[in-house]
């Protein structure tokens, strides 16, 4: 079973040898937004709603832990809970990978000159995206906070920690490779928690998580919560999950993950590769000693764009309604739409930045509009591929897409138009769950070894370039013509 524990839904799918989905159960939970760019979860919520959907997706099949191989976790990254040891109980709400409230400390730490040694240490750019600022903000903030951290009684993880913490009563506090180097406090040449930069965000070691490989037995689950002690074997983030879930095991292979966000990692092999263009260096994962690393853009608004369709603007009444609407008009209508809504991801880095639409004119309809923000997601992607080849010089030839919207027909091919390579959807599009079930099923002998895994990857659908070279180039440049005008915006 693969708990998947994302930014706006907790799911749980169970998986038979041959990788098939047996069973699956989602549940959305809260979003909270207490301040405009801040975003926090209630961390109680967040594990209420994983329990539910593992226990309903093992009754439609009906099972229980008895008949479970292992669990896999895999998790929203970056996002920050801090808990007190002894109740067991979030001392202040989740702070989630998209909130901005510390940009201000990100900014700080860049004038005093910190950029190069968190990047070399980490393979991070500075920004308020990663956890470490986070923890440094409750600790500030929340009364009493600091003195307890002080005194070892605080625990800090991301959500990956908190449910194992959750799932084994407390007696395990552990994270795995791939989410510590998430934090901006690990350092992932020597794949330990770093003291320099402990010291520079004030964060007491004893708060942190044992850092684990991505593949082995942590721990098992208290027996009462699946009448039995199922093993906890595998933890990936959701991205690193999804690579390995594509099966994206050789140098310069690449996977574009369509969820609330994009992101977009190459495997690089086994070392470090630093970006001259403002992607992230990051740990793919960590199977039998050997530690893969990946290089990654991350793109904070993909899918999160056809919710806001839904609910902020209120033109389409669900997500899977918006490829229909587009379809509506042969062209965006000269309609441009950047979804900055909390700052641009890579390449541009820029927190300041917020949501554009531009070209509107009396004949933009409802359709214009979801066709442009369909073709935002992809012309995000491009700006993110593009860099990555500059970075590794390696040219590619396709691109493994997954996550719920790359089921949209219309963004996958307008994908391989604007990137003029091969898109290639497997049959399963859940692989980042799939990635948390082969690193749990590895580790406890349920597959022998990742060739077997691979063997199990299937083809839906290649999508092939067919669009014209000046309608394209026209196009880039008025997407990038948008990008600059939405940038540096709530800077003033």
């Amino acid at each position: 079973m693969a708990l998947d524990q994302g930014t706006t839904s907790s799911r749980a799918l169970i998986f038979d040898q041959k990788g098939n989905i047996r069973s699956m159960a989602h549940k959305e939970f809260q979003q909270i937004y207490p301040q405009p760019g801040w975003v926090e979860h209630n961390p109680n919520e967040i594990w209420s709603s994983q329990m539910e959907v593992a226990a309903e997706a093992m009754s439609k099949i009906g099972i229980n832990g008895q008949n479970l191989q292992a669990i896999g976790i895999t998790n929203q990254r970056e996002t920050t809970i801090v808990w007190d040891r002894n109740t067991g109980e979030p001392i202040y709400n989740a702070i989630v990978w998209q909130d901005r409230r510390t940009s201000s400390l990100c900014d700080e730490l860049r004038a005093n000159g910190y950029a190069q040694t968190i990047c070399q240490k980490t393979g991070l750019v500075i920004d308020a995206y990663f956890s470490g600022t986070k923890v440094k903000w409750i600790l500030d903030n929340v009364h009493g906070a600091r003195y307890k951290a002080n005194r070892g009684e605080l625990a800090f993880g991301t959500v990956d920690s908190w449910l194992v913490w959750k799932l084994t009563d407390g007696r395990t506090h552990v994270t795995d490779v791939s989410n510590a180097s998430r934090t901006m406090l690990f350092n992932i040449n020597t794949l330990n928690w770093d003291e320099e930069l402990l010291n520079l965000f004030q964060i007491p070691y004893s708060m942190l998580p044992r850092v684990a490989s991505s593949s082995e037995v942590y721990d098992t689950t208290n027996a009462a919560f699946f009448a039995a002690k199922v093993p906890i074997a595998g933890i990936a983030g959701d991205q690193q999950a999804a690579l390995f879930g594509q099966m994206c095991t050789s140098q310069g292979m690449v996977k574009n993950t369509y969820g609330t966000g994009c992101f977009i990692l190459m495997n690089t092999g086994k070392r470090p590769f630093i970006s001259e263009n403002n992607l992230i260096t990051t740990v793919a994962w960590q199977v039998n000693a050997e530690t893969y690393y990946a290089l990654e853009g991350s793109i904070f608004i993909g899918g999160a764009v056809v919710q806001w369709l839904r609910d902020g603007l209120g033109i389409i009444k669900s997500s899977a309604e918006v490829e229909q609407l587009a379809q509506q008009v042969d062209d965006n209508g000269d309609l441009y739409f950047v979804p900055s809504f909390t700052g641009m991801g890579a390449p541009h880095w820029d927190q300041y930045a917020r949501g554009l639409m531009i070209g509107i004119s009396r004949g933009t309809t409802r359709a214009h509009i979801a066709r442009a923000a369909l073709e935002s997601i992809a012309f995000q992607t491009m700006d993110v591929l593009e860099v990555m080849v500059k970075d590794t010089g390696i040219n590619l030839t396709e691109l493994r897409v997954d996550g719920g919207a790359s089921a949209n027909n219309l963004l996958m091919q307008f994908q391989s138009d604007v990137l003029g390579i091969k898109v290639v959807r497997p049959k399963i599009i859940e692989t980042t769950a799939m990635g948390a079930a082969y690193l749990a099923g590895l580790a406890t002998g349920y597959w022998k070894s990742t060739d077997e895994i691979a063997s199990l990857w299937q083809l839906d659908t290649n999508f092939t370039p067919g669009i014209s070279s000046e309608s394209l180039r026209l196009m880039k440049s008025k997407w990038a013509d948008a990008v600059e005008r939405a940038k540096s915006w709530h800077k003033g």
